[in-house]
């Protein structure tokens, strides 16, 4: 496949229940209660349950990759954390992801994901770089 800058590859909007965060301690081992409890969120002076930064971060690399062929090398790929993504009890969270070709040479594209709860922008430097 060739890339062109400025391509949107793929854009999608997730989302996030109290059950997924649970769901994703369970297959990551990170129980920390943050990610569950309110009671805990609020004691150390987070808005609220935070989904895991990690979760975020596979979510926003997913769905790239579902929107690429299968056979895609992933070269590289690396994500600033700058907001959490609050997980409210009943409505949940959308986290929406836009990835679109920043830059292309003869060797690989890079792919930069535009990710954001609400207004705000959860990560940075969302890039991944992939096989030309």
């Amino acid at each position: 496949m060739s890339y062109s800058v400025g391509d949107v590859l793929a854009e999608r909007t997730v989302h996030l229940t109290r059950e997924s965060l649970v769901r994703y301690a369970g297959a990551s081992g990170d129980f920390n209660p943050i990610h569950y409890r309110d009671d805990i969120a609020a004691s150390v002076g987070l808005p609220g349950v935070l989904a895991h930064g990690m979760l975020t971060m596979g979510i926003a690399s997913s769905v790239l990759l579902s929107a690429l062929e299968p056979d895609v090398r992933i070269l590289d790929y690396g994500v600033r954390f700058t907001k959490p993504v609050v997980v409210d009890p009943v409505d949940g969270a959308d986290v929406h992801i836009t990835a679109t070709v920043g830059a292309v040479d003869d060797d690989a594209a890079r792919v930069d994901l535009k990710v954001t709860f609400g207004e705000a922008t959860v990560l940075v430097k969302a890039q991944l770089r992939i096989a030309a």
